[in-house]
């Protein structure tokens, strides 16, 4: 009997050793976070940037932290208050059930700066952070190599997007600080947190060289390709890797992986749902012998 591509991820989550999930912005889509598709998803997200006639790309830049830094805490400090108040949505548990029932190691690779993972209950060790975290601060101007917890509070004037006094300060040089996040025309990001994830999460793709993985792929775009290119690399340097790509516009993906096109916490219900339909077939199969 031909299996639908549900069905077929179905069949590879039941018998996974090993999860690896890629998540790019339209992982939080779901939960009601903005994925600033393009320009104009930008300005929908924040419409005070859109009579500025500001980019996401113009608005993300470490330059504005020296020269405006009310307008940069602007930008940053409303999606630190936006995240802080987000609730993960139901996938993220979806796929830590999976991995319980499976006793599975479980990875997390995102591209996203929101802390929704660790949030939803994941532990910090599993989660690699590409582009760094929102929650973490650093020195603008590098003076010192140490980063620290974003505990300021943040208000913000969102008829300007600028950020009311006080703005976090560098503890060491006493310089308005910035997140510890990649942006755009970056050269004064400290990457040390960034890289010691990384160097585990190799760890564990080591660890898990011949077992049956598979990759989740969640909502990761075209736009800046990081984790989609990062999923097909594990795909094919993995013996038994298969990438689930999850996507509701970009979901093209080389057989044997597995497209399905779909928001994130849909196709992760309907996979569920699969699983659970034939756990009771199974059980009521079992009850008859």
């Amino acid at each position: 009997m031909h299996q639908s591509a549900y069905q077929q991820a179905a069949a590879l989550v039941a018998r996974a050793e090993a999860f690896i999930i890629t998540a790019g912005a339209g992982m939080g889509v779901d939960s009601g976070l903005p994925d600033f598709r393009g320009v104009q998803g930008f300005w929908k997200a924040y419409p005070a940037y859109a009579r500025l006639g500001l980019s996401f790309e113009s608005c993300a830049t470490p330059m504005h932290f020296a020269a405006n830094p009310h307008f940069a805490w602007g930008f940053y400090g409303h999606r630190t208050n936006l995240y802080r108040q987000t609730i993960p949505h139901q996938g993220f548990q979806i796929i830590r059930n999976w991995a319980d029932q499976n006793r599975a190691d479980c990875c997390v690779v995102t591209s996203n700066v929101d802390g929704q993972f660790q949030k939803a209950g994941y532990a910090e060790e599993q989660v690699y952070e590409v582009h760094g975290s929102i929650h973490w601060l650093q020195c603008r101007n590098r003076c010192t190599s140490n980063i620290w917890r974003n505990e300021a509070l943040f208000t913000i004037d969102e008829t300007t997007m600028q950020a009311l006094d006080p703005l976090p300060l560098c503890p060491a040089c006493g310089k308005v600080c910035r997140p510890n996040i990649l942006m755009f025309d970056d050269s004064s990001w400290l990457q040390n947190r960034t890289r010691g994830q990384g160097v585990a999460f190799d760890r564990f793709l080591k660890k898990h060289a011949n077992n049956r993985v598979v990759v989740l792929e969640l909502g990761a775009g075209v736009a800046i390709p990081t984790i989609r290119q990062m999923s097909v690399t594990i795909g094919r340097s993995l013996k038994q890797a298969t990438v689930i790509r999850i996507n509701p516009c970009e979901a093209a993906i080389a057989a044997p992986h597995i497209p399905l096109l779909s928001g994130a916490l849909s196709a992760l219900q309907e996979i569920d749902r699969l699983l659970h339909d034939s756990t009771t077939v199974q059980q009521r199969e079992a009850g008859h012998q």
